[in-house]
């Protein structure tokens, strides 16, 4: 690399590295044999694998930024039976900040990945991956990053712009032989806080088998606005429908934001994260779709193949 690099287009490490790809005349994937075929069958090739990566500092989420803030009004009365409220980034609550700059996190990582797609002429990208992890060299930053492989149609009609998408070759030609397109690769996200108020704490040390009904209403509310969030990107390019790839949920307690000297509290804060394709309906089919067959490449196993498909026929 040399030079500064001011954001916009490729950085200067992935741009050398995709004009050293499109001068090679080769392609490089993590296809597997299987998938490489199923691609082909609906009249896609690879072009090459591409990435994209975003560093992102995030400040410490506890009493000093107050991400997590519970709302709760009712601290000062220990003994209160007022419940407490689910304080949610999808409704307002300071943790919004958070879930937003982990938002432009992803969008960065994803827009670079379509940026080399589109320098390497393909139309979208298959079987992208989206991870997030912390960066080794920096307490308090995120990266996220997305791999996939880009992949380009055999006809003259272009998209206007690369979609992306979690689905491996075999789903990626299913989806297609089916009358639908992928369109963009989402992330929804939700943070919600709930202080442990005196229900709570009541019900946690209870001798008896009790639901702790504050924490089944955290989880409920953080994964219900995960969906939402995830639900209002969808449409953004046009989506119809939302494939949905993984889901995950972590719950942690922390100290009370709103708590000072003895009269120390605690919280729960839970994180929902969803990852998942937008689809489009591209074709009304009548007919159901053909199956989509494909001979394994091991002389062995081809025979194999040969011989039951000779015996179903008879």
């Amino acid at each position: 690399m040399s030079g500064e690099w001011a954001g916009d287009g490729l950085p200067p490490a992935a741009a050398a590295r995709i004009a050293e790809v499109r001068s090679s005349g080769t392609w490089s994937s993590a296809l597997s044999t299987g998938a490489f075929a199923a691609l082909r069958a609906v009249g896609f090739e690879p072009v090459g694998q591409v990435m994209g990566s975003a560093v992102y500092h995030v400040g410490r989420s506890g009493r000093y930024w107050g991400y997590h803030d519970c709302l709760y009004r009712g601290l000062q009365y220990a003994f209160s039976g007022a419940p407490a409220p689910v304080a949610l980034s999808g409704g307002g609550a300071p943790s919004a900040r958070l879930v937003e700059v982990l938002d432009r996190a992803r969008r960065s990582a994803l827009d670079r990945m379509a940026a080399e797609c589109s320098a390497l002429g393909g139309d979208g990208v298959v079987a992208a991956q989206l991870t997030v992890a912390p960066f080794a060299a920096q307490p308090n930053c995120l990266e996220f990053k997305v791999i996939g492989t880009a992949v380009r149609a055999a006809g003259a009609v272009r998209a206007p712009q690369p979609f992306t998408c979690h689905l491996d070759g075999q789903g990626f030609a299913k989806l297609v032989t089916a009358g639908w397109v992928p369109v963009e690769l989402l992330y929804g996200m939700s943070i919600g806080v709930r202080h442990d108020d005196y229900t709570t704490r009541a019900q946690t040390r209870s001798w008896s088998n009790t639901e702790v009904s504050g924490w089944s209403e955290l989880v409920q509310a953080v994964r219900a606005d995960a969906r939402t969030h995830l639900r209002a990107q969808s449409g953004r390019r046009g989506g119809d429908g939302v494939i949905l790839a993984a889901g995950r949920l972590r719950v942690w307690g922390e100290s009370c934001t709103r708590g000072s000297g003895s009269n120390e509290q605690h919280d729960h804060v839970a994180e929902a994260t969803l990852v998942g394709t937008t689809v489009a309906r591209f074709t009304a089919r009548e007919e159901p779709p053909r199956t989509l067959t494909v001979m394994p490449l091991d002389p062995e196993r081809r025979r194999r193949t040969m011989r039951r498909t000779a015996t179903d026929l008879r």
